[in-house]
């Protein structure tokens, strides 16, 4: 089969077209999966610039999340059978197991049944934002019907699908863009109030949106300066998620005045610390997205994609920035 490897970590010419037997199911509760599409994420970008996630990952396929068709099923799986559609977040992270391919092997328990409403590219490009999401809204910051949310960085691949699940969930949505396209497009997604942040104070924005209250959950999606930024434009006891390292020079004065909970959010520590009951949630998320999308209340946005071969090309496309929604590799 071709898969993309990396035998070292650099910039994105590290990223191998090889040609590697196929995977072979293991064990009883495996299943093969011939993969249609993967997601491309920013963590790809990471695990390539500065090694994999677990120790002796080199060579590594890249690629956290994907979807496909099964092909093959252990003695005990009763879940799916050949020809099922999937799909699912698992791999990427060092060694041999990951979606930049054209097979996977996993624990059927892993994949879960793929949205009817999707095509295979959206679908392979949407596990790990998705779980993101949601943790960060509902699990992190106890998202509830009529609170003001703020999402940092509304159009890209993490913020345009919390704007949905906020949304969905009865709350006000306000969410920050970089261009007038970028804010046609979040508030088609239901995004109530946009601020461009190149243009536009955002506490400023913020408060006034927020008839001076400030906002009960923000997420951040792109960093510590814009972590340090949020933190005066939020209410009183209010929930402020990152899922970045928001750095080790925080002053955190007026959190505490504010008497802000503060999360931090890693959509993949249930594979890092192989946490089964976390793992196990996790297809539960999937599974309710799966609903939403189905029920038009959820859409994935793939700005673009690339043949499995160009995963070069999307590297680079994605560490420039600036990308609306996902990107994805196709294996066909």
């Amino acid at each position: 089969m071709k898969a993309i490897e990396i035998r070292e970590t650099g910039g994105p010419s590290v990223l191998q077209v090889v040609e590697r037997p196929a995977p072979e199911i293991g064990g009883p509760d495996d299943i093969l999966v011939k993969l249609k599409a993967a997601g491309v994420n920013p963590v790809d970008t990471k695990v390539r610039r500065n090694g994999p996630l677990v120790p002796d990952g080199l060579p590594a396929v890249l690629g956290c999340d994907g979807a496909g068709v099964v092909e093959a099923a252990g003695a005990g799986v009763t879940r799916f059978k050949p020809g099922d559609e999937v799909w699912f977040c698992w791999g990427g992270i060092g060694g041999s197991v990951g979606n930049y391919a054209e097979y996977i092997v996993l624990d059927n328990q892993l994949a879960q049944a793929k949205p009817r409403a999707v095509d295979f590219i959206q679908a392979g490009a949407a596990p790990l934002v998705l779980l993101t999401a949601w943790e960060a809204l509902h699990d992190r910051a106890r998202l509830s019907e009529g609170q003001r949310v703020l999402i940092h960085g509304g159009a890209g691949g993490v913020g345009h699908v919390a704007i949905q699940l906020a949304k969905a969930a009865g709350a006000r949505v306000c969410t920050t863009v970089s261009s007038p396209e970028k804010a046609d497009f979040v508030h088609a997604l239901g995004a109530e109030y946009c601020i461009n942040y190149q243009e536009e104070d955002l506490v400023a924005s913020i408060m006034k949106w927020s008839e001076g209250q400030g906002v009960d959950i923000a997420l951040d999606t792109i960093g510590p300066e814009v972590f340090r930024q949020t933190i005066p434009a939020m209410a009183h006891y209010g929930d402020l998620v990152t899922i970045l390292d928001p750095g080790p020079e925080l002053d955190l004065t007026e959190a505490r005045m504010r008497n802000l909970r503060i999360s931090l959010e890693l959509m993949l520590t249930p594979m890092l610390r192989d946490l089964p009951r976390a793992r196990t949630h996790q297809g539960d998320i999937l599974r309710r997205c799966a609903k939403l999308i189905d029920h038009g209340d959820l859409q994935i946005h793939v700005s673009q994609t690339f043949p499995l071969t160009q995963a070069e090309a999307a590297h680079r496309l994605i560490e420039k920035g600036h990308v609306t929604g996902k990107l994805a590799l196709v294996m066909d």
